[in-house]
């Protein structure tokens, strides 16, 4: 099919859950996508933080021919070596003991949340505002964002939210019942927000004060996404659940809870099950991820890139006033611009860039841990050429104008490609012709 064909075809006959961007991608390798006409294209959405290892690895394309030469799936009632493999290494590399095979992020979350309310006997989970914990009736009520509960009531009961990094609001919001505190160790949906220093830490000493679980919702954070395999080891919090899923098996279908073997003794058989979980294909594949990881040292190349490309970003912002903000563990990076920026992705992706905006007004980077500095700062075609090039769409500097004269905002008014601008930290929308942009200067008279 061509590209319009592949558009025509999934629009008619595929459910309208996504709104899709104007793109048929056809094939890719590393951190590069090819479009059906053979456009090329950085990827920094990687999946949404899936593609850690790029695409079209080898290794994974060697490991899954083996195995489905010799076994993809059986029943979770029977044993396989390469689930018995792959737990010992995961569990190996994390603070924990034992492991559940899940098939998402979501189903992980769920399963967490089970196991909290089994172990403990209690029911109510604490979660944050802005968060985001999967699809599912229980993750979208753990999710603090009401914008994606609509029109699914009744929804489950004994989630609480409470504002993120703000552990008053934490102690206030526990009592007798409270089961566990679910929280991001940084938040994602929401536009990379980084949590002060402390306030993992103070969470995992009121769980232990209090009797309640603390469980961290690493699905997005995992795998070295931050600089380290667990986003926990930025703060040497151990929390009592790990969730994770997106990098964890290359782009297969896979999540994990990771708990101590006390908390898990929380789950008896029959309490909790995955038909797919920890398939022998993907737990082979798992393991192949681990084997790249360690062979080609992609926990301490985010760390380093991430570094290198966050220094290079908040050079702009010297230069830039729209940028508002910088910030970010690793190569998961959030730059949070003074105006919405939703129509930057369909700008970027023009330029040959694929990025993705998180909470209206943060461009997120998470692209595949195995980019490379160059692809990150080449000014010609790349993606910090794109970056600085477009000056962030937007001024740079604002005016300090009388709003309430329509002559005196005409007179200070700078110009932009786009919709809105900043001025007196407000923003101004253009009403009518006369202020539609052509190109960024000031009008003197």
């Amino acid at each position: 099919m061509n590209t319009n064909q592949v558009k025509e075809t999934l629009d008619k006959y595929v459910m309208h859950t996504y709104g899709r961007y104007d793109l048929v991608l056809d094939h890719g390798h590393g951190s590069i996508v090819y479009d059906k006409e053979g456009n090329k294209y950085i990827d920094c959405v990687a999946g949404i933080a899936v593609n850690s290892i790029g695409h079209t690895h080898e290794k994974i394309a060697q490991t899954l021919s083996q195995q489905a030469k010799k076994l993809i799936h059986v029943s979770n009632l029977y044993y396989t070596e390469e689930q018995a493999e792959y737990a010992k290494r995961l569990v190996e590399l994390s603070p924990h003991e034992k492991v559940f095979f899940a098939n998402s992020g979501a189903e992980a979350n769920e399963g967490a949340i089970k196991l909290a309310r089994k172990y403990t006997g209690k029911s109510e989970i604490i979660a944050m505002k802005n968060s985001f914990h999967g699809r599912t009736l229980a993750t979208i009520t753990a999710t603090g964002q009401p914008k994606y509960q609509k029109g699914l009531d009744p929804l489950p009961q004994g989630f609480i939210h409470v504002d993120y990094n703000d552990i008053d609001q934490v102690k206030d919001a526990i009592t007798e019942n409270t089961a566990a505190i679910l929280v991001e160790p940084i938040q994602g949906e929401s536009g990379v927000r980084v949590p002060d220093d402390d306030y993992l830490p103070q969470l995992r000493k009121i769980c232990d004060e209090n009797g309640i679980l603390l469980i961290f919702d690493e699905v997005q954070t995992g795998f070295g996404r931050t600089g380290k395999f667990f986003a926990s080891e930025l703060t040497n919090t151990v929390p009592d659940i790990t969730t994770c899923a997106k990098a964890i098996a290359g782009g297969l279908p896979m999540g994990v809870v990771l708990s101590s073997a006390k908390v898990a003794s929380g789950f008896n058989p029959g309490d909790h099950a995955s038909t797919f979980g920890g398939t022998a294909l993907v737990t082979a594949v798992a393991s192949c991820v681990l084997d790249i990881y360690e062979e080609e040292d992609l926990v301490n190349k985010s760390k380093e890139n991430g570094e290198y490309f966050m220094e290079k970003l908040a050079n702009l912002k010297e230069k830039h006033d729209c940028i508002v903000d910088v910030r970010g563990h690793g190569l998961m990076v959030g730059v949070e611009l003074n105006y919405d920026c939703g129509n930057l992705v369909e700008k970027a992706q023009e330029k040959g860039v694929l990025i993705n905006v998180a909470n209206g007004n943060v461009i997120r980077f998470v692209p595949p841990l195995v980019i490379t500095k160059e692809e990150l700062t080449n000014r010609k075609n790349e993606l910090y050429g794109y970056f600085s090039d477009l000056e962030c769409d937007g001024i740079k500097k604002s005016v300090d104008v009388d709003l309430s004269s329509k002559d005196s905002f005409k007179r200070y008014l700078i110009f932009t490609e786009y919709e809105y601008e900043k001025v007196l930290d407000r923003p101004i929308q253009y009403i009518d012709g006369y202020y539609k942009v052509t190109t960024r200067k000031r009008l003197i008279n």
